[in-house]
């Protein structure tokens, strides 16, 4: 060990296995240490950032000797940008330490009882599986190391990415970015650089002024495009020519929107969406099931691996023709629709207007006339009264926000007590905290991950439980 005024550097750490959160973990003297970016059986220096009794964290200062099993990172952004921390990680390896974070939140943690998991569904694509990214403009770009800050032109201080880490205004200025298909790349550096080159203000995050502020790509299956793009105030003859360039430059785009956007922070949820050149609304096709995705919708952002995810969801809910299912948080009815056929009503409640209003198109586009949506917050609308007035559920499907569920949720499914609940989560951690509160009256069937985000830590996953006797 080597301490320099207050650094606090280890040598010669082994790392020893993956942990949570995208990071790996050793063991010193003791205590355990977290490290983000490591692989199992790197050896590293490692300087400490933060110290606590029974574990540090830090970060790697040199790879001393790189694991056999490390990978050159794809992306030349990697160890900056907050995302994809698992590149170095082979992909076996990435499913391995995911189905562990399922047993160790399910069981460890949460002192489950559990038949067993079943072995993790990986993704067929581990690159460009996106159809959504949000890109932040920023006037102060981050800069990177090595750069000398005073050496930098005013032409390129801008910046438009992603955000690092754990700072809300750093942006990273993204050349490449291996999560979503093209045209993803080539819009994005369209836009910046027809923003410098024609004195469009990007946006002071701290300080809250600038034009150009976020945007939004979506994309399908098929290869059609959505662009968001949002500005912090109005500029009818800037935001015009920008938008005119873009939809010429890339006829890829079926559908284009903007959204002035004022206030504090850069959600468009309660934003006025402003369709201004083609469609209004892309569509994504799963299992002969058209679904139209508005620039507010909420749709599974692995398209490929949201029909493996449905499936396993429909399979778990063992329907016979004969069900009334509920689907909470429903989005724009995906689930329901998927799982309709089987069942003989579904009942879709979710909190975005926006998203109830696709669900209904989605189902007369499709034909399906046994569901019914329902917009508002789930504590809210779904209550004792709305049972008793809509029916009684035979099987529950959810599939909730990271948080979980309201325990005023929790209490009217309890009170409802369906002979079967389906909850799929993207959050293993609140989902063990959710059947603990089931558990008095539930048995847990069936436990399956799905991985929806390769080189992430997250992961999907779906329980089955039954009813007791």
């Amino acid at each position: 060990m080597s301490r320099r005024k207050k650094d606090i550097v280890l040598e010669n750490i082994e790392i020893e296995s993956v942990a949570a959160e995208g990071k790996a973990l050793a063991r010193v003297d003791g205590a355990v240490l977290f490290v983000p970016f490591a692989v199992p059986g790197d050896i590293v220096d490692v300087r400490i950032t933060r110290k606590k009794k029974n574990y540090m964290e830090g970060c790697i200062l040199r790879i001393a000797r790189p694991s056999p099993h490390r990978l050159e990172p794809l992306c030349s952004h990697f160890g900056v940008c907050g995302g994809c921390k698992w590149q170095p990680l082979p992909y076996d390896m990435q499913l391995q330490a995911k189905q562990q974070q399922v047993y160790d939140q399910l069981v460890r943690i949460g002192h489950l009882e559990i038949p067993g998991i079943l072995p993790i569904i990986g993704s067929d694509r581990i690159t460009e599986y996106r159809n959504k990214l949000e890109f932040t403009f920023s006037s102060r770009r981050w800069i990177d190391a090595g750069e000398d800050p005073a050496c930098i032109p005013p032409e390129d201080r801008a910046g438009l990415g992603f955000h690092v880490g754990r700072f809300f205004d750093k942006v990273l200025d993204i050349r490449h970015c291996y999560l979503q298909p093209e045209p993803s790349n080539r819009i994005r550096l369209f836009i910046k650089e027809y923003a410098i080159r024609n004195g469009l203000e990007f946006f002071d995050i701290r300080n809250h002024h600038g034009f150009l502020r976020n945007m939004i790509v979506r994309n399908n299956m098929k290869g059609d495009v959505m662009l968001i793009i949002c500005f912090y105030h109005e500029d009818s003859h800037a935001r015009t020519a920008l938008l005119d360039a873009v939809a010429s430059a890339f006829p890829e785009i079926k559908s284009l929107w903007y959204v002035i956007n004022g206030k504090a922070n850069d959600s468009i949820a309660d934003q006025e969406c402003i369709l201004y050149k083609g469609d209004d609304a892309i569509y994504e096709e799963m299992e002969g099931l058209r679904f139209r995705i508005g620039p507010k919708s909420f749709y599974q952002t692995n398209s490929l691996q949201a029909s493996v995810l449905y499936g396993v969801a429909r399979e778990f809910a063992a329907l016979t023709g004969n069900e009334t299912v509920y689907d909470l948080y429903t989005g724009t009815g995906t689930i329901a629709q998927f799982v309709s056929a089987k069942a003989a009503r579904v009942i879709g409640i979710e909190y975005v207007p926006e998203a109830i209003e696709d669900a209904k198109v989605n189902a007369a586009n499709n034909g399906i006339t046994n569901c019914e949506f329902f917009a508002g917050d789930m504590k809210d609308v779904l209550t004792d009264g709305f049972i008793a007035l809509h029916g009684k559920p035979d099987v529950i499907i959810l599939d909730p926000p990271r948080a979980g569920i309201h325990p005023d949720v929790a209490e009217v499914i309890l009170n409802a007590a369906p002979q079967r609940i389906v909850y799929v989560s993207c959050n293993p951690a609140s989902q063990a905290r959710d059947l603990a509160a089931l558990s008095g009256k539930y048995r847990i069937t069936a436990v399956q991950p799905v991985d929806m985000f390769p080189y992430t830590h997250h992961v999907e996953n779906v329980v089955a439980l039954d009813i007791r006797p």
